[in-house]
C-alpha cells in the first residue's frame, strides 16, 4: 500500500477513534504531501513518489525535535509532549532506521566496495551508501562516520 493510501486510512481510523491530536498530525502531513505535490506540477509531475514523502516526513521530524529542544530549554513540558506525540505518528511512515553498529558496519562496506581512499572520495562513498540503504540510513549521521574513516 503506497503512503498516501495509509495516510488516509490512518485518517480514518483516527477519526472514528476519536484520537484528535493523530488526527490533526496526519492532516498536517497530508498537507506536506498536498504542497510537494503542488511544487513538483512545473516539473510535469502530477505526484510525488513515495521516497520524496519519506524525504519530507524526515524533514518533519528533523523540525520537531529541533522544536521539543527548545521547548526543554524554555521550560514547556506541554509542548515539548505535543512535539514527541507528532514526532511518533510520523516515524511510524518511515522504515526502520539503522543503529549506529550497523551505519558503521555500511559504510565501512561501503569505502571497501567504492575503493575510497581518502576525503576525496566522499561524494561517491555517501551516493554508494544512499544507493544501497536508501531511506533505512540517516545521512545525517553517516556523514561524519564516512569523514573519519577517511582521514577527514
Amino acid at each position: 500500500m503506497a503512503l498516501r493510501e495509509q495516510f488516509t486510512e490512518q485518517l480514518k481510523a483516527s477519526m472514528k477513534a476519536g484520537d484528535a491530536a493523530r488526527t490533526s498530525t496526519l492532516r498536517m502531513i497530508l498537507a506536506r504531501v498536498k504542497d510537494a505535490d503542488i511544487a513538483a506540477r512545473p516539473k510535469g509531475v502530477q505526484s510525488v513518489p513515495d521516497d520524496e514523502i519519506q524525504a519530507a516526513l524526515r524533514g518533519m521530524v528533523k523540525s520537531r525535535r529541533e522544536s521539543v529542544e527548545l521547548y526543554r530549554q524554555g521550560q514547556r513540558p506541554e509542548l515539548v509532549a505535543k512535539e514527541e506525540a507528532e514526532i511518533a505518528v510520523i516515524e511510524s511512515f518511515l522504515p526502520q532506521q539503522m543503529d549506529e553498529a550497523a551505519i558503521s558496519q555500511a559504510v565501512a562496506d561501503a569505502v571497501a566496495a567504492t575503493g575510497a581512499a581518502g576525503i576525496r572520495d566522499m561524494g561517491r562513498v555517501m551516493a554508494a551508501l544512499r544507493e544501497k540503504h536508501g531511506a533505512s540510513l540517516d545521512m545525517a549521521k553517516a556523514g561524519p562516520l564516512v569523514k573519519a574513516r577517511l582521514g577527514g
